[in-house]
């Protein structure tokens, strides 16, 4: 019980009136044709779990895929070479009639004579039922679709990326592996005692998930309508022999980093390892600051050992789903350096288990900078991989003593230092001179790259007097990490002289695992980009959303010129600037007709001028995933994919005829005129509204005529200051007139027909 309550307890932590100026602007609809934009956005097909997440090489298996909308699932996409997919069966889960005619069904068989074939049958009846119930429960599961996978004997081994091409269009992607090691699965059905556990030969990748109700059929067989216990608990049973050095690596947050309606947000997996008499040898329910635990132990006496897994708070659903290494596998747990310069070989320190050898050689001479992520080779299989930075600043090691400002380590800036906080309380202090008026940066990489180290720096004057301070720094880029442990300062220096940078665990932990990288030099002003969703779906000739992110580094505050590379002939961005002191902006892509369907690998860049020179970066692809229902996580993707159908049904394209830009004073607005073209007739009671527009601006005094429709947009002069600069985006829907001689004629029912390309705004001071 303390364990559980342990748990509980870290989850709970985890969890006027004015003259207006008019600006004339005509916005041309284009012809009509394909299915909807908005339609495709109301039911945006998606996946939410697949099991098993991933296979062995050379093998072929099926996999389950738990999802909504996936109607006419067709292709299935897996990043990298050598592993293949095909689709062979969509199931859904049992509508109301069918669920009253089969609980009819158990109702009569219950009044025969009991067999025990008729209680086989009876079992598998409710469990039918039972999971109909659950999927329909949770409608963003509901639905199944099965594939056939096929992984080649020399794909590569490691994590993979998996999407779904629906008839409405792209879902994922979502994690799936290919391993090396010999891959179990846990039994599909458990109707006896001896079902809860599955015997494998280590080593061995096993893979199951949480499903709700697993326990209580064991528990109560004979029940003639089961009572489902919230989750269950799966057990792996094996030989060891003595002194083998085991580790059982379980991987389940690591496959579905956020699920949204879930706290803490994420399947908190538990592992206790039993000895043949149910004795409790080692239990672990994460590994330092990564919630997916890792058991290393070593073996005392030949014999048959017991893993389980489970919800740390015995929670269950069908994406619960997890993958376990076991065996004498080699693990890393620390290393050193955590970088080096480009230009430069590097032997990297590595410490862990069942390792062959101690060191990793890493060549940077050809390397750009940027993280790398590696694993130490081994005979039967990789390990698990770390990561190590590349940078072009001067480095230099950490020298022990330097605990005070006496004995302070000098140095030279710029410069990146390697060091490690060695035991618990260790305190790094580093000094160097600065001018009055400099600017100095100070930035800890640590927790980014796998270390447990959770710093604070502190910037003091000769005298001791704080110049500035910082504990966590939020990094957008991490968009895993929950908690953003590394720090950042960026300060100037009030005077000339030597001053100090105090460094120490907050948490007061220290060990040879605790490393880090300390930046000290000027502002190395930058950015990165993050362009969303990763996977796009749109009909031919429509205009669809995208989101771009700008993270800024050491004070650069301009814009951002965003533009496809590479792109097909036809593709335009509407409203493509991230503007000057904003880190995000909304953007609308427009795709071309096609007369088949059509999947496109999109790459976006951007350029902006730092210190006087262009600098482009490409944009990374993420999906912006919502985690326990209220905070948000950028999560990098490999590809951006667009999935461009066919015409057919309705589809509105439009293009702005004079100027580029809506220019308007604070408490301002600009009227808008649109011409409708043949075909629209064919809705009735247009809407125009704007989609998730900043806080102050609206959309009103909407005129619909004949010959098109009017609008104003408008800036509230309370919310929306002068300078303010962004994109309006507007969606239009409208009434669906069925035909007089349809069968449902009569009937209005109100679609989404489209979206305009977005309008660029700026907000001048009265009277400009």
């Amino acid at each position: 019980m303390p364990r559980i309550e342990r748990a509980r307890q870290r989850m709970v932590r985890s969890v006027s009136a004015v003259n207006l100026r008019r600006h004339a602007m005509f916005v041309m609809l284009c012809a009509l044709a394909g299915p909807s934009l908005g339609a495709q956005q109301a039911n945006k097909p998606r996946i939410g779990y697949v099991y098993p997440a991933g296979g062995q090489r050379g093998t072929t298996f099926r996999v389950e895929l738990g999802g909504q909308f996936v109607d006419g699932a067709s292709v299935v996409l897996i990043s990298g070479k050598g592993v293949e997919a095909r689709v062979i069966g969509i199931d859904k889960p049992l509508a109301g009639m069918q669920l009253t005619a089969r609980r009819d069904t158990l109702q009569a068989w219950q009044k025969r004579p009991p067999s025990p074939e008729l209680r086989q049958a009876m079992m598998a009846l409710r469990d039918t039922l039972a999971s109909s119930v659950r999927r329909r429960a949770i409608p963003a599961i509901a639905e199944l679709v099965t594939l056939e996978v096929t992984i080649a004997p020399d794909a590569e081994p490691g994590e993979r990326q998996l999407r779904l091409q629906t008839q409405g269009g792209l879902a994922g992607p979502l994690t799936f592996c290919v391993g090396e090691l010999a891959e179990f699965r846990e039994k599909d059905v458990k109707l006896t005692p001896a079902d809860m556990e599955t015997t494998v030969t280590l080593p061995a990748t096993v893979n199951g998930r949480m499903i709700p109700g697993d326990v209580d059929r064991v528990r109560f067989p004979a029940r003639a309508q089961p009572q489902y216990m919230p989750g269950d608990v799966d057990r792996w049973r094996f030989s060891a022999r003595k002194d083998q050095q085991l580790v059982f690596a379980a991987s389940a947050r690591e496959l579905m980093p956020y699920l949204a309606d879930a706290v803490p947000g994420w399947f908190q997996a538990v592992l206790t390892l039993y000895d043949a008499n149910g004795r409790e040898l080692a239990f672990n329910d994460d590994y330092r600051f990564n919630p997916d635990p890792v058991l290393h132990y070593q073996v005392p006496a030949d014999g048959e050992y017991v893993l389980a897994i489970r919800d740390a708070i015995y929670r269950g659903r069908e994406d619960f789903v997890y993958r376990i290494t076991m065996g004498e596998v080699p693990f890393v747990t620390s290393t050193f350096p955590l970088g080096g310069r480009a230009g430069a070989s590097h032997a990297i320190e590595v410490t862990g288990w069942n390792l062959s050898t101690k060191q990793l050689d890493f060549d940077a001479r050809n390397k750009e900078p940027g993280v790398y992520h590696l694993a130490m080779p081994d005979a039967t299989q990789r390990s698990n991989t770390f990561s190590f930075a590349v940078d072009v600043l001067p480095e230099e090691r950490e020298k022990e003593r330097n605990d005070s400002p006496k004995d302070a380590q000098p140095l030279k800036l710029p410069v990146i230092v390697n060091g490690r906080i060695d035991r618990p309380g260790d305190v790094d202090v580093f000094r160097f001179d600065g001018r009055a008026g400099d600017t100095v940066v100070v930035e800890v990489t640590a927790r980014r790259l796998d270390s447990p180290f959770d710093s604070a720096i502190e910037l003091t004057n000769e005298a001791g007097g704080r110049i500035a301070y910082n504990d966590d720094y939020d990094d957008p880029r991490a968009g895993r990490e929950t908690h953003h442990a590394d720090s950042y300062l960026m300060a100037a220096l009030p005077a000339s002289g030597t001053y100090f940078v105090r460094l120490y665990d907050v948490q007061h932990q220290g060990g040879p695992e605790f490393a880090y990288r300390l930046r000290l030099s000027a502002p190395q002003p930058g950015f990165e980009l993050r362009v969303s969703p990763s996977s796009v779906s749109a009909t031919g000739g429509a205009t669809v959303p995208l989101t771009v992110t700008a993270i800024r580094r050491d004070g650069f505050a301009g814009d951002v010129a965003i533009a496809l590379r590479d792109a097909p002939s036809g593709l335009s961005l509407s409203g493509a600037v991230v503007p000057a002191g904003q880190d995000q902006v909304r953007m609308t892509l427009t795709v071309p007709s096609v007369a088949a369907p059509a999947l496109l690998n999109l790459r976006v860049e951007g350029t902006a001028t730092i210190q006087g020179k262009a600098v482009t970066r490409e944009a990374v692809p993420a999906d912006d995933m919502t985690q326990a229902f209220a905070w948000h996580h950028l999560v990098t993707a490999d590809d951006m994919l667009l999935s461009v159908s066919p015409r057919g049904g309705t589809r509105v394209s439009s293009r702005i005829v004079s100027g580029d830009r809506i220019r308007l004073s604070a408490g301002g607005s600009a009227r808008v005129r649109a011409s409708f073209p043949p075909g629209y007739s064919t809705f009735q009671n247009l809407q125009f509204e704007l989609s998730e527009p900043p806080d102050g601006f609206s959309l009103r005094d909407l005129t619909v005529t004949q010959a098109g429709a009017e609008f104003v947009l408008a800036a509230d002069s309370a919310k929306v200051k002068p300078g303010s600069r962004g994109n309006l985006i507007v969606t239009i829907s409208g009434e669906r007139v069925p035909p007089a001689n349809a069968p449902n004629a009569g009937q209005r029912r109100r679609v989404p027909i489209g979206m305009l390309p977005a309008i660029t705004f700026e907000v001048t001071p009265r009277g400009k």
